[in-house]
């Protein structure tokens, strides 16, 4: 028996007995991020993410962190043709030139962003007006694969040059940086959440 078995809180269905899809569950899932490293590195793993399970790139979480130098982006910015080759033969990340060559065209937007002197968080914060929206859905069948907010981010970030970050990815990436607490309402974090607010 698996020590989330023996855990007898109700959770969200979608981490099932994982330990470490329980663990990134309850500890990081819809905790409200506002840090600009951790917000641009959740950023690019959900791109990477797109057309594949969360818990896939979550098994390769810290593969891509020493891959992409811990998501630096002035690192990421000067990634040469060499290095994407590198990158693309690295069986221990998810190999998809597409993603690749989008993580350094978005790392020098966020380069060019800080350049003149604005600020990712407030960038990304500013589509629920840098407040949580406060979900109550029952369950995962009556979540939205994007919204209105999410069309409006991805919108934004396309125009900013940032690549890889659609409408359900951005959803994906609020849902995580807990700009939405879309824990469904049976679930304890939902109410943990809702209390830190």
């Amino acid at each position: 028996m698996t020590a989330a078995q023996k855990d007898k809180r109700v959770r969200c269905v979608w981490p099932g007995v994982d330990p470490l899809y329980v663990a990134y569950h309850d500890t990081e899932w819809g905790v409200p991020e506002h840090d600009d490293s951790a917000l641009f590195e959740k950023l690019i793993l959900d791109g990477f993410q797109a057309g594949l399970s969360w818990i896939t790139i979550l098994r390769k979480r810290d593969n891509f962190r020493r891959a992409f130098d811990q998501f630096v982006p002035a690192k990421i910015a000067r990634y040469s043709p060499k290095k994407v080759e590198a990158l693309m033969n690295d069986a221990s990340i998810v190999r998809n030139r597409s993603k690749i060559e989008a993580s350094v065209k978005s790392a020098r937007a966020f380069l060019e962003m800080q350049e003149r002197g604005e600020s990712f968080s407030e960038l990304i914060w500013s589509a629920t007006n840098g407040k949580v929206i406060q979900n109550s859905w029952r369950g995962d069948g009556d979540i939205p694969a994007d919204t209105a907010e999410s069309r409006a981010l991805s919108k934004a970030l396309k125009s900013k040059g940032f690549r890889f970050v659609g409408p359900t990815i951005v959803y994906a990436f609020m849902q995580a940086t807990g700009m939405v607490n879309d824990h469904t309402t049976s679930c304890f974090r939902w109410r943990e959440l809702k209390r830190k607010r």
